[in-house]
């Protein structure tokens, strides 16, 4: 009886010790599966900052904002980094009449037939009485004092662009092939929204609600005559040509084709250092962009001013390429398409926003 307690004792603490072990070891999970790893998560990659290559300065952002705010009439401005990804405007995609900015798209078009080899800048160029257009035209002078003269195709270069005299303009028109030929250069090169009106006399008369006689451009005849047609004739005129410009542009297309040009994406190597050289040398509208271009940029520009009827001005434009002295490049462009404010008014806006565009550059 002993001997079967001690048996069974035996056995009791035999059982009772594998629980306890048992218990006290870690259980041991079976998994096919890779265990898990635990880190801090990988921090987010910040955006990287945008250089003044690629966006413009806010602050200029905004500054060009609010002096096309407060600016009487229709406005359209635009800035285009040519060295660079960004623009930025106002009614940029509008179209708005050139005038005189036009100009450039002639010179460009006689240059490209150069270029191709069906012209030359020495080709001579008659120009006689029948031959002068209206408002500013410095060659009349001389072709009514000669009855008629013989110029070069670079001088009339140099007249039509650094001086923006009509008939010099008219005459290059004439030797290019014509406004079809401005049109047909300007779609080659896909310029966008820009516009060829049918040259100064009939694009000038037809804003003034008259017909285009010849003798009208002797002297001051078309001012004489104009004076005498009747102003609503005048205004609906004026309003027509305003609401669909025929020789509209857009400021976008225009600071796009100042881009190609300051690229040389359209014309040769000589006649694009020669164009821009013409530029530089021009003498209409000192006090507009220009005179808000600090000393040490280099500035080129185009200048375009149209009709005025009452207290409201037309097409008072400069479009130009400023070049930083770090050789940063930017195109600008400010057309007023109407607009009741002051000449010294004007002057002071298209100051500003080169004043501007100068103060945030960034190399």
């Amino acid at each position: 009886m002993i001997q079967f307690r001690h048996i069974l004792i035996l056995l009791l603490t035999t059982v009772l010790s594998a629980c306890v072990s048992a218990s006290s070891r870690p259980a041991v999970e079976q998994s096919n599966s890779p265990p898990l790893v635990y880190q801090n998560p990988a921090p987010s990659n910040p955006p990287r900052a945008q250089t003044s290559r690629e966006r413009p300065d806010p602050a200029l952002v905004r500054e060009i904002a609010d002096l096309w705010r407060s600016f009487p009439g229709k406005t359209g401005i635009a800035v285009r980094r040519i060295d660079g990804e960004w623009e930025f405007g106002h009614r940029m995609d509008q179209y708005f009449p050139q005038q005189s900015v036009s100009k450039l798209w002639v010179a460009l078009t006689m240059l490209d037939k150069i270029d191709r080899g069906q012209a030359s800048l020495s080709d001579p160029i008659r120009i006689s009485k029948e031959d002068l257009t209206v408002f500013h035209q410095p060659m009349a002078v001389e072709v009514e004092k000669n009855g008629a003269v013989v110029k070069t195709v670079y001088t009339l270069l140099e007249k039509a662009l650094a001086s923006s005299d009509n008939t010099a303009n008219d005459s290059l028109l004439r030797h290019a092939g014509g406004p079809e030929a401005v049109r047909k250069f300007i779609a080659k090169n896909d310029l966008g929204k820009i516009r060829f009106g049918p040259g100064e006399r009939l694009l000038q008369s037809g804003i003034a609600g008259m017909e285009w006689k010849q003798n009208l451009s002797y002297r001051r005849t078309f001012y004489a005559a104009r004076a005498k047609v009747p102003v609503e004739r005048r205004r609906q005129a004026l309003d027509a040509y305003l609401a669909d410009p025929v020789d509209g542009a857009s400021p976008q297309a225009i600071v796009h084709a100042l881009d190609k040009l300051a690229r040389g994406k359209l014309l040769s190597e000589n006649s694009t250092r020669l164009v821009q050289s013409i530029l530089k040398r021009t003498r209409s509208g000192p006090n507009r962009l220009k005179a808000g271009v600090p000393a040490g940029w280099e500035f080129l520009h185009k200048t375009g001013t149209g009709q005025v009827l009452g207290p409201v001005a037309t097409g008072y434009n400069d479009v130009g390429i400023m070049t930083a002295p770090d050789g940063t490049r930017y195109a600008v462009a400010v057309m007023l398409g109407d607009t009741t404010a002051s000449i010294p008014e004007r002057m002071r806006l298209m100051q500003a926003v080169a004043r501007a565009v100068a103060r945030y550059h960034r190399g």
